[in-house]
């Protein structure tokens, strides 16, 4: 590749049109989290004003359920004085800083991320535009690589700040471009590995990397006058070696606590999440997640070693809890387990820094299993971040979903909801139990297009026990957190309904395929069959009342625009919430 081809994807055309899909974007999220407040015109347009007011946006749009503003791209002008502008988002977030709360710190960052952002929209336009229909029909990876949005809510979802080009086209999973980890092997007097049951460190690494590989990383130790025995494997982020490892710990290398192997067999593919691998040479092993020292959506992308100590045990422990409940396994809920977890710990590092540094989150991955090895006859594997998907000619996923299956939309849409939402609402009302549960972290099981059951992942790092009172094992401990009473079910009001469903139901609503009222009565429908099927929990019913008249408006963008490098306290994350006024909820009444 030469140095102008690296960029070729950057042409006028195609900056344009990503400049013009992400201003329609910000205009309708942040109208959503009501930084923005569109004035109506006599016309039916919209119309924002810049911050000193000489700029103006006019669009049109439509509102629907839930605040959804659904802005058509094509219709945003800009104009100054009396004459037209060309959209550029860059100049749109300089122009209204000070209604967005970015400060003086905040905004060259948030810039960056933005044109990260608009970078990536221009690598996507570069890609043969699959319909809708022709994705559906497709293997689970392709559809993982296929998503062109990244998080629906977000509008900085693509920064990756940390990525030059070349590790764009090598990293980013848009590009499918196959990966191989690098291993290092690592002292045990600074490293830890910890297992799910039945899970022995040497049988797992020889069935993980075949027996051949180990051997010769053996053999390099060895050949160095190293011990194997007194070193573990970790497998690493190419990016963290070249970027990371080989600097910051250089300390560690020199004095052979760390000691670089090279790249295993395997090739991997990496995921919506980009630190987190699917083995594509091998389909039913592990996917690896790695710690990665980039910057992207309001984190940094590491692993803390001190959290995945207990990683396996929190898998486990979830997993039986799920196996015992008749409720969750009436659903076919599954998860895929983090079985295996290794952690290197930076003894000086930790000396200098809080535990939430991101200092001390530059070495560790756990192994989680992949859900292919689950699949039975006629099944297929989809994100479920498909589903807030549309291609583009604006056809949704879930319509070609709904189009294969053949059912009504309201019976497809009923049998997702009983695969996703019925265990959400039961992990809450009978446990305190909450999830992430956003489309990167759910895969859906399919068959004729038609949701069997859901998987969920991501567990050690997202599950949370509201219940202050709850007896949990010592070394699950960590998961219990306290979080206000009146703010309990924004982990499915805002989580579920409006961080997903509001999109899955604007799309369909958008095509034609199902109305947004019929839409949100299936999930009204939905929860008062869970509800009536277990009478036991009538008094938890009434304590956190799914059929409020409202919600409070819990605010992403807010969060981000406010501190881009870490937009949650980790130590006390419900403090961080931006809550601005409230939701109408859309299955009140109903």
């Amino acid at each position: 590749m030469t140095l102008a081809d690296a960029v070729s994807h950057l042409s006028p055309e195609r900056w344009e049109k990503a400049n013009r899909l992400l201003v329609r974007k910000a205009l309708a999220e942040f109208a959503h989290e009501r930084l923005l407040v569109p004035e109506p015109e006599p016309d039916g347009r919209y119309l924002v004003r810049s911050d000193d007011g000489r700029t103006r946006y006019r669009f049109t749009a439509t509102v629907g359920t839930l605040d959804h503003w659904q802005v058509d791209p094509g219709s945003i002008t800009r104009h100054r004085e009396d004459a037209e502008l060309p959209l550029a988002a860059l100049d749109f977030f300089i122009e209204l800083r000070h209604s967005l709360g970015l400060s003086d710190e905040v905004l060259p960052v948030y810039l960056e991320e933005i044109s990260s952002t608009l970078s990536g929209t221009c690598y996507k336009l570069t890609k043969p535009q699959l319909s809708a229909a022709e994705l559906a029909a497709s293997g689970f990876q392709d559809i993982e690589t296929g998503m062109t949005e990244g998080h629906p809510c977000f509008v900085a979802n693509n920064g990756r700040l940390g990525f030059g080009i070349h590790e764009y086209l090598s990293y980013a999973p848009e590009t499918a471009s196959p990966v191989r980890l690098v291993w290092l092997a690592a002292h045990r007097s600074r490293a830890a590995f910890t297992a799910g049951v039945g899970i022995e460190y040497e049988s797992f690494l020889r069935q993980e990397l075949g027996a051949a590989t180990v051997e010769r990383f053996h053999g390099q130790l060895t050949g160095q006058g190293l011990d194997p025995a007194e070193y573990l494997l970790i497998p690493v982020h190419p990016w963290q070696w070249w970027n990371k490892l080989t600097v910051t710990f250089a300390a560690e290398v020199a004095r052979r606590h760390l000691v670089c192997l090279g790249e295993g067999d395997d090739e991997y593919l990496a995921q919506q999440s980009i630190r987190t691998f699917f083995n594509s040479s091998n389909p039913e092993k592990h996917y690896v997640k790695t710690a990665l020292s980039v910057l992207n959506m309001g984190f940094m992308r590491g692993l803390s070693a001190a959290y995945m100590e207990a990683t396996p045990a929190i898998n486990d422990w979830l997993e039986r809890l799920i196996e015992s409940d008749p409720v969750l396994m009436s659903t076919g809920l599954t998860i895929i387990r983090e079985r295996a977890a290794v952690g290197y710990r930076h003894l000086e590092y930790e000396a200098a820094t809080d535990r939430y540094s991101p200092y001390r989150k530059m070495l560790a991955a756990l192994w989680r299993e992949s859900p292919v090895a689950s699949l039975r006859p006629g099944e297929t594997l989809a994100t479920m971040a498909s589903l807030a998907h549309a291609d583009h000619r604006g056809a949704s996923f879930a319509g070609a979903l709904i189009e294969r299956s053949g059912l009504v939309p309201t019976e497809w849409l009923r049998r997702y909801l009983r695969a996703y939402l019925t265990p959400l609402l039961h992990s809450f009302y009978a446990y305190d139990l909450v999830f992430m549960p956003h489309g990167e972290n759910v895969i859906l099981v399919l068959r004729d297009g038609v949701v069997q059951r859901a998987i969920f992942k991501d567990i050690a790092e997202e599950i949370a026990v509201m219940d202050p009172d709850a007896v949990l094992p010592p070394e699950v401990a960590r998961i219990r957190v306290e979080v206000p009473e009146d703010q309990k079910l924004l982990s499915i009001f805002t989580d579920v309904f409006d961080c997903f469903l509001r999109f899955v139901a604007a799309h369909l609503a958008a095509e034609g395929v199902l109305e947004e009222r019929d839409f949100w009565r299936t999930v009204a429908e939905t929860v008062h069959e869970y509800q009536d099927a277990n009478p036991r929990l009538a008094d938890r019913f009434r304590q956190y009342d799914m059929f409020a008249p409202e919600f409070a408006l819990s605010c992403l963008n807010r969060l981000q625009l406010r501190d881009n490098r870490q937009m949650v306290d980790l130590a006390d994350p419900s403090a961080a919430l931006q809550l601005v006024g409230n939701l109408r909820n859309p299955i009140a009444g109903l």
